[in-house]
């Protein structure tokens, strides 16, 4: 290894690759799930030295698994044990930025480091928003990582993220590095290091933009979303029609840039705050909005009473931090704040998460955060939803909120004061991590939290989980919320201690799969998900020799022999 070592050094410079444990425990280890070995962690400063830093390895016979900001959820961007019979590299491409706006910021090119909340921030100028606008904006989530995970979230207009404009690398059958130029730019040159350079440096003009026959997004989500009678959920991560090279690629092939589509930023907000205690009240008033409304809502976000006073209670810290701190210091407060964790969770006589404690409990010197009418609605309702409505849809949710859900008993709603507003939306975002932030409160008594990401049939009549006596009886306590018209679900369990607690994912997750749900959702499978047969049979189709991210989805760590007459080297293919 160490001459695999001093060749990543003569790439990147020295300062630029890590090796040792204590260095390198951060970045083998996922943000909530799962940790490995590797001998070294890399940081290319250009693509070019990105392209250089997968040749290497790929010659090596190593392993390489390309990491940015590792938000992800379920281990899918690091190491899961040291089983992989060869080195395994990572690349961090955290610094390759280089984000640029395409025919008047109706696309957005973007790099490997490129982050939403980045993407967000250069859409404002021209009243313009990204894919996503919830959790992942905040937290540092790349926009290559969201289309490499059809990653989902809230907005009930736009799906999963999806792109079929990309350039990428992957391993081929013979064992060669190949670059596949499908960005749908013209004229970047013929060699991979001549392409990666000049996508890098912007130095292409208007005219050099084609790819109009290919989809930057999920064009058809409206329409999925509106089958209520579906006989599959409207999104989900291994849905066949959303697979496409880059796209639920999962860390399979090495990417280096893609275009996506960017959106008008509504001129109007409103939101309505919702209470019922009688499911079917949600269940009426969602299919009435998807087959009767001619504009949807930009956002229905659901939440139990549960989730509600959890995160009241423990993830007040995340709420304050966003709305006094604002977005634009948080991406680097949570960086810095996982590292010192990494760094104290190694000392044995502290508990681990300590820097989530401390927060937990400094918030609590803060005065009161949710608003009065929120705070009454939490104790008369047990569902809550968070409407967001935007322009047209205003009215016409006004209407019919006003005319018939309001006639309905025991039912009720408001519309929010712009304060209302921001704190409902903030409550909906603190509550993503308000059950792993109560099983860190109570690590002495409880397992680790049991995070769930479920996508429901349209139809399913059980969407309030009503759990059997053999998972009941080892339940701390149970958190759902989710995004109610896509009826994609998060749901979190915290278990009393000594629970077999892989025995009680297996019973929930065999509950669903008879129901007709699918998951995971929008989060991918990671090392938590077993892959199906159609995410496997693509997965193998993008990575041949099991090069690149092995192990995602519970497969095979293994190296695949190349076909017989492989040889070191590489080549650009599939220009356009």
């Amino acid at each position: 290894m160490t001459t695999l070592i001093d060749t990543f050094e003569s790439i990147v410079g020295k300062g630029n690759v890590l090796i040792r444990d204590r260095d390198t425990t951060y970045y083998r280890t996922g943000y909530r799930y799962g940790s490995g070995a590797a001998v070294a962690v890399v940081f290319p400063s250009t693509l070019v030295e990105k392209w250089r830093v997968l040749q290497a390895a790929v010659d090596a016979g190593c392993a390489s698994i390309v990491q940015a900001t590792k938000t992800g959820l379920t281990g899918g961007s690091c190491p899961d044990g040291d089983d992989y019979g060869r080195p395994v590299v990572i690349i961090n491409v955290s610094k390759l930025k280089g984000l640029r706006l395409l025919r008047d910021g109706r696309q957005a090119l973007a790099l490997p480091g490129d982050t939403l909340f980045e993407l967000s921030q250069q859409l404002k100028s021209i009243d313009r928003v990204p894919h996503s606008v919830l959790g992942s904006t905040t937290i540092g989530a790349t926009i290559i990582g969201g289309v490499a995970n059809n990653a989902g979230g809230a907005l009930c207009k736009r799906g999963s993220s999806y792109t079929e404009l990309a350039l990428f690398a992957r391993v081929n059958e013979k064992g060669q590095l190949e670059l596949i130029d499908h960005l749908g730019i013209k004229n970047l040159g013929d060699t991979p290091e001549e392409i990666l350079a000049k996508v890098e440096s912007g130095n292409f003009g208007e005219a050099d933009i084609a790819g109009d026959d290919k989809s930057a997004s999920d064009t058809d989500y409206i329409n999925r979303i509106r089958a209520v009678d579906a006989e599959v959920p409207n999104r989900y991560n291994a849905d066949p029609k959303r697979l496409y090279e880059v796209s639920g690629s999962a860390g399979k092939v090495a990417c280096f840039a893609v275009r996506v589509d960017t959106y008008e930023a509504p001129e109007r907000k409103q939101v309505f705050m919702l209470g019922t205690n009688d499911a079917r009240d949600f269940v009426d008033l969602r299919r009435h909005v998807l087959t009767r409304f001619e504009h949807l809502p930009e956002m229905a976000e659901y939440l139990n009473r549960t989730t509600f006073v959890v995160a009241e209670k423990y993830a007040k810290d995340v709420a304050l931090s966003i709305k006094y701190l604002g977005t634009e210091r948080l991406p680097k407060a949570y960086a810095v704040k996982a590292k010192a964790e990494y760094i104290l969770n190694k000392i044995p006589f502290l508990p681990k998460y300590l820097p989530d404690i401390i927060m937990c409990y400094a918030a609590r010197c803060f005065p009161q955060h949710i608003p009065k009418r929120l705070r009454e609605y939490r104790d008369s309702y047990e569902h809550h939803l968070i409407l967001v409505t935007a322009d047209e849809a205003i009215d016409e949710a006004r209407q019919h909120l006003e005319s018939e859900w309001s006639h309905r008993e025991g039912v009720g709603f408001f519309e929010c004061t712009d304060e209302e507003q921001e704190a409902a939306l903030l409550h909906r975002f603190s509550a993503a991590g308000a059950g792993i932030r109560y099983q860190n409160m109570h690590q002495r008594t409880t397992e680790e939290a049991l995070a769930l990401d479920i996508a429901l049939l349209s139809t399913d009549p059980e969407w309030v989980e009503a759990l059997p006596i053999e998972v009941e009886k080892h339940l701390d306590i149970a958190l759902s919320y989710g995004h109610y018209l896509c009826h994609v679900f998060h749901n979190v369990y915290v278990f009393r201690k000594g629970t077999d607690t892989e025995r009680m994912k297996k019973i929930l997750l065999d509950r669903l799969e008879k129901r007709g749900a699918k998951f995971p959702a929008e989060h991918n499978f990671g090392h938590m998900y077993d892959a199906d047969e159609t995410v496997r049979a693509f997965h193998e189709r993008l990575d041949p020799t099991n090069t690149f991210n092995p192990g995602i989805g519970r497969t095979s760590k293994q190296r695949k022999t190349p076909l017989p007459g492989s040889h070191k080297g590489s080549k650009a293919a599939g220009t356009s």
